[in-house]
């Protein structure tokens, strides 16, 4: 019998254009390797411009959902994108203190794209208490890390303080920063560990945080490092920006199977696990 891909568990709202969510979700993980066993939190009412609407997943569905597939397939790695209530943040603690084995990739998604929130206060500091304990890796934009640590008076302290409630890395981007290029930066056990610099892409992109953080959990689910995962998809992401095209009126999408049309773009060796992408014009520092 065929052995199956390594599965990451998505905690994830649906997005009806495609561009985010449980599809960037799937189409992300499986360009890494892995599949996706999708646990929807919230359906959305959305175009390429914003959220409109959205209706959060009843708690006791959502848990119903994770348990049983967890009691019949093996998964690899939780990965925690919109939650949708603060129900639903109580229902998935449960969830990762009963299977505290497993590493959790959170994308803490507060707002939408074209501004509407998606997640309250209570909400927002709820992370720190019930999902960072178990968190591995935290993917927030700058502007998210600063509502999950509103003490702190910096981007560099804001990340500190997600590390002491219990995250043992933070990969903090900085798209909505007003730098030249875009600065991400990558901490861990309670230090800056590295910043990459990309450029600055002339669009606005829909589900660009949901491309990185699932690549990163495909990559963890097939066996490499976190420190790996992330500068792996990286590359990845920001190809699938450069590549990215418009299916509407507002934020381009990014093609995260851009790298099929060319296979030197991005290509795995599974024997030694070594990794491929078009060259970006990035620099490390």
């Amino acid at each position: 019998m065929k052995k199956s891909r390594p599965i990451v568990m998505s905690f994830s709202g649906n997005d009806p254009t495609g561009g985010a969510g449980i599809q960037a979700d799937i189409e992300a993980a499986a360009s890494m390797g892995a599949r996706i066993a999708p646990v929807i939190t919230a359906l959305t009412v959305q175009d390429t411009q914003n959220v409109k609407y959205f209706s959060a997943t009843d708690a006791k569905l959502l848990i119903e959902q994770a348990r049983v597939i967890l009691e019949d397939m093996p998964i690899a790695v939780f990965k925690v994108g919109m939650v949708g209530s603060i129900e639903n943040i109580n229902a998935i603690h449960t969830i990762l203190h009963d299977y505290h084995e497993i590493p959790v990739i959170v994308d803490p998604i507060i707002s939408a794209g074209g501004g509407m929130s998606l997640a309250s206060e209570e909400m927002s500091l709820a992370y720190s208490d019930l999902i960072f304990p178990f968190t591995n890796l935290v993917t927030p934009n700058s502007n998210e890390v600063r509502l999950l640590a509103p003490e702190a008076d910096s981007l560099d302290a804001c990340a500190q303080e997600l590390m002491d409630d219990g995250c043992e890395y933070v990969l903090l981007t900085g798209t909505h920063e007003s730098t030249e290029q875009v600065i991400n930066t990558f901490y861990g056990h309670h230090r800056k560990i590295e910043a990459s610099c990309w450029t600055r892409l002339p669009n606005s992109y829909h589900g660009s945080g949901c491309t990185l953080t699932s690549a990163i959990a495909g990559l963890v689910a097939c066996g490499e490092s976190i420190p790996d995962a992330v500068s792996i998809a990286q590359e990845y992401s920001w190809q699938s920006l450069v590549d990215g095209y418009q299916s509407g009126m507002g934020q381009y999408h990014p093609d995260r199977f851009s790298w099929t049309e060319n296979w030197t773009k991005f290509e795995r060796n599974g024997a030694e696990k070594t990794y491929s992408i078009k060259t970006a014009d990035q620099t490390k520092n």
